[in-house]
């Protein structure tokens, strides 16, 4: 028999062994390992350009400095509150003659130049000239500073009203007004009289993957809240499978700024290129543009909405531009890529007053809210979308196509929108819908005012 001590020997032995062995697979692996990251460095860099390898480091520090906890969009004790099993009474205050009708505005932050806030504010300043007193109250779960909030809706959005914070109460009025999905909780559960009602400018489930934060936007169009939505394909969906009361105003566009230049050169294409924005299919728009540039190289390309790098064709990037600047862009295009996988954006009705012919994907969504003879449609692919494009480009007497485009939004305005939101909460608060006409879903089109009047 070994003796003890040859015994522990060999195991000190063969454990030593063991771990020389394991170092030697882990050099081994980490060499494999090595090599692989030298070979794909250099490919991303040889066939796709430095701009790639960058990128691709970035987005990996970036996973793995994200935080793992999940990002909420709403205070979850506002989710807690709203129970939609027990939707609470309306209680509507009356108005009194000569009294003006009140609005609480719940809104959230946002920076200048956001389009959603653009048009709320411009609704909010609308209403106010027609002698209505507006509040508005900001929801903000992410914890920013409310007074650089309040300042930038004063200073870059024209608001004069009263402002306050939904964390330190609502006043009574006659209309309670959501804005956005996380503040139609806190519509829900704000204690404050007025009736209810939901300014929706887009289906904002789809801003997320399926998940918490899309059930959670879905759940708020069964509050039983009166729907007022940018444009008629909202109203429809929302009537159609929420049952949701809806009244709809037309877009506008700001005619006195986007408007043709007769002495401007057109020689290029415009794109809307906001690729933080997953909604604007930006990636397809950009496989498009590479094949037109492949078609076209002479057709300058004009990207802008925000900073972009290296791409594999020549252009000029302008970024996040001002009004004035989109309109000079505008009016040395022929035509403009706008896409929209929901609710259509207010590109289109811009680039059409420039006399910028715009192409957008044809989807049900973009040709009922845009209604327009000259917009071209394509399918969501990026050799029909290039293909559209240069049959803009190579348009015989484009001039003449130019000028009906820009004369075909002449007579659309912001006032007009503002007016139909007017009538619709004018009509609500003053002349409630009783029981008895809640009992069916009815679908009327005003002509009058270019209102889907939805009642249940």
């Amino acid at each position: 028999m070994d003796s003890l001590p040859y015994r522990a020997t060999r195991k000190t032995s063969a454990t030593f062994m063991s771990l020389l062995i394991r170092a030697a697979s882990v050099i081994k692996l980490g060499r494999a390992q090595l090599r692989r990251c030298a070979r794909q460095i250099q490919y991303l860099i040889l066939n796709e350009g430095l701009g790639a390898f960058t990128d691709k480091i970035r987005t990996k520090l970036s996973e793995a400095i994200r935080p793992r906890t999940f990002l909420w969009h709403v205070f979850p004790s506002d989710v807690l509150q709203a129970d939609l099993t027990k939707p609470p009474v309306e209680d509507v205050p009356t108005v009194k003659v000569g009294e003006a009708i009140s609005l609480n505005w719940i809104v959230g932050p946002a920076g200048p130049g956001s389009g959603g806030h653009t048009t709320i504010f411009r609704t909010i300043r609308y209403l106010q000239e027609q002698g209505y007193l507006n509040r508005v109250y900001f929801y903000d779960p992410y914890g920013g500073d409310r007074k650089y909030y309040e300042d930038i809706a004063r200073s870059h959005y024209g608001i004069t009203c009263e402002i306050g914070d939904v964390s330190q109460g609502l006043a009574d009025a006659h209309g309670v007004i959501a804005t956005c999905w996380p503040t139609a909780y806190a519509a829900f559960n704000a204690p404050c009289r007025g009736k209810r009602f939901y300014f929706i400018q887009d289906y904002e489930p789809y801003f997320y993957p399926v998940g918490t934060n899309s059930a959670l936007a879905e759940n708020t169009y069964r509050m039983n809240f009166h729907g007022i939505t940018a444009g008629r394909w909202l109203s429809e969906k929302l009537a159609t499978e929420y049952g949701m009361v809806t009244d709809w105003f037309p877009f506008g566009c700001d005619t006195a700024r986007y408007r043709i230049d007769p002495a401007a050169h057109r020689s290029g294409v415009a794109f809307y290129a906001r690729a933080g924005t997953p909604r604007r299919a930006v990636e397809i728009g950009l496989l498009a543009l590479e094949l037109f540039a492949k078609r076209q190289p002479h057709i300058e390309l004009h990207l802008f909405g925000q900073q972009l790098g290296s791409l594999p064709f020549a252009y000029t990037n302008h970024g996040l531009v001002s009004p004035d600047k989109l309109n000079q862009i505008y009016n040395t295009c022929f035509a403009g890529l706008s896409l929209s996988l929901t609710n259509v954006s207010l590109v289109p009705h811009e680039m059409l007053a420039c006399g910028c012919i715009p192409v957008v994907n044809d989807a049900d969504h973009n040709r009922i809210v845009l209604d327009n003879a000259n917009v071209r449609y394509a399918s969501l692919l990026p050799h029909a979308l290039a293909d559209a494009i240069e049959a803009i480009v190579t348009t015989p007497g484009f001039e003449l196509a130019s000028r009906r485009a820009a004369e075909s939004v002449k007579s659309t305005s912001w006032a007009l929108a503002g007016a139909a939101v007017e009538k619709a909460l004018r009509q609500a608060i003053l002349h409630p819908r009783t029981s008895l006409q809640c009992d069916s879903l009815i679908k009327q089109t005003d002509p009058n005012n270019a209102k889907l009047i939805v009642t249940r």
